[in-house]
């Protein structure tokens, strides 16, 4: 019994390590030291450099569905939730134009709506920075929120 044990870990080790080697030998493997959802183009801030541009008049996307911006956002914050883009981002496109320092967040840790936001953004000509891990990592640093507030 403690043979046959033996041998299932050795081939399960070996399987892993062919498969990081592959991985990183390959050409087509991705990246295990940073966010899959990461791509050329974006800009990922961290909460305090998010902090500090809102401090200096940034204006704050938010890509969560609509109820979770009604509990809690970024004060200030303008709605753009991801599922509903096209009709959110045609309100909001003109004031959008006007301004250049943007941060989008959504719902963080493993949340891909605020790159997904931040292309289409991209895409009709407006950059746009994205908070990494989002929302969670602003509430964590004690940074100041809003509650309620219809989007």
């Amino acid at each position: 019994m403690d043979l046959r044990l033996w041998r299932i870990g050795v081939i399960v080790g070996a399987g892993a390590a062919l498969g990081l080697a592959w991985n990183a030998f390959s050409g087509r493997g991705f990246a295990l030291d940073k966010s899959v959802f990461v791509q050329a183009g974006d800009e990922v801030i961290d909460a305090a450099e998010a902090k500090a541009r809102l401090d200096r008049g940034a204006v704050f996307l938010d890509a969560r569905p609509a109820d979770f911006f009604e509990m809690s956002h970024v004060p200030g914050a303008l709605p753009l939730p991801e599922p509903d883009f096209d009709r959110a981002f045609a309100g909001l496109e003109p004031r959008l134009h006007r301004h250049f320092n943007l941060v989008v967040y959504c719902a963080g840790y493993g949340c891909e709506a605020s790159h997904i936001v931040a292309r289409k953004l991209r895409e009709k000509g407006i950059h746009v920075a994205i908070l990494g891990e989002g929302w969670p990592a602003w509430s964590d640093a004690g940074y100041p929120v809003e509650t309620g507030g219809r989007p």
